[in-house]
């Protein structure tokens, strides 16, 4: 296999901020230009599809699951030139070291993930890539409180996990001032009606 220079590619961001969707698009321009593409998502997410990446617009691209990031580069056929992984704040910090194998053998790998866990504090592997990628794009959602541009995400059930599999039942996208850490002594204001909360937030 010709070696071509490798790069690393990180699309970050809260929760329903199209990091997938965006993931999904540059696999699928990928194939168009005729490249071998593979995809990769961790075993504990099961939320749309056992087979698939699938976006929360319901955008998909086929994927194989896998329990850690160790056996991801043991499936990487010679002749793929674009990994895709899907999910990474799933994977440990294993991670950071096999996108930089990959990236070593000259193959693009694009990774998409959450950067913040429901505290708002840094989500391991991604702020260790980002340190490492050759291009990073930071997605937005729109809060769900006052419409204004989101990067954070509320978490909306009663766990102290740092790892909750979930989509709208248990999360939603926050700005940086509707959003409540827990301990804050505003949590309060996520047991409130949307409605409610609009309200407050003076719409």
């Amino acid at each position: 296999m010709k070696i071509d220079a490798g790069r690393i590619e990180v699309i970050c961001g809260s929760m329903f901020s199209g990091k997938s969707e965006e993931l999904i698009r540059r696999l699928r321009r990928a194939v168009i230009a005729k490249q071998k593409v593979q995809a990769f998502k961790p075993e504990i997410d099961d939320r749309y599809s056992p087979d698939d990446i699938v976006s929360h617009d319901d955008r998909r691209v086929e994927c194989r699951k896998v329990r850690a990031a160790a056996e991801i580069p043991a499936l990487v056929d010679e002749d793929t030139r674009v990994v895709g992984i899907d999910e990474a704040q799933f994977f440990s910090e294993d991670l950071v070291d096999v996108c930089e194998r990959l990236a070593g053998e000259g193959r693009r790998v694009i990774v998409a993930g959450l950067d913040q866990d429901y505290r708002g504090k840094p989500f391991e592997p991604i702020p260790q890539l980002l340190a490492l990628a050759e291009s990073i794009t930071k997605t937005m959602a729109v809060c769900m409180v006052c419409g204004e541009p989101a990067n954070r995400t509320q978490r909306l059930i009663d766990s102290d996990e740092r790892i909750v599999v979930g989509a709208g039942e248990a999360y939603e996208p926050r700005c940086r001032r509707c959003f409540r850490p827990p301990g804050s002594g505003l949590d309060e204001r996520l047991t409130e009606p949307r409605e409610a909360q609009r309200r407050s937030a003076g719409m």
